[in-house]
């Protein structure tokens, strides 16, 4: 169990977004806070395989393995 305040703004913005699409603002709560925790595991994923010696991949290299645009 989870409780926490939000600020009044982002509070109306989650009740409207919830009203608008017949989600619970928890719904919304719950994704917000697994999209940015599995963010951050692979941030200090990869900082941790750096830290160890591992090389950087270029970004063009990933965008290009999963056939996403590059650079214009």
């Amino acid at each position: 169990m989870l409780a926490l305040r939000l600020p009044p703004e982002i509070e109306k913005r989650l009740a409207a977004i919830a009203k608008k699409t017949g989600r619970t603002k928890s719904f919304y709560a719950r994704e917000a806070i697994l999209t940015h925790l599995e963010d951050l595991e692979d941030l200090y994923q990869a900082q941790k395989a750096l830290a160890e010696g591992g090389d950087p991949i270029p970004i063009e290299d990933i965008m290009k393995e999963y056939g996403l645009p590059g650079k214009k």
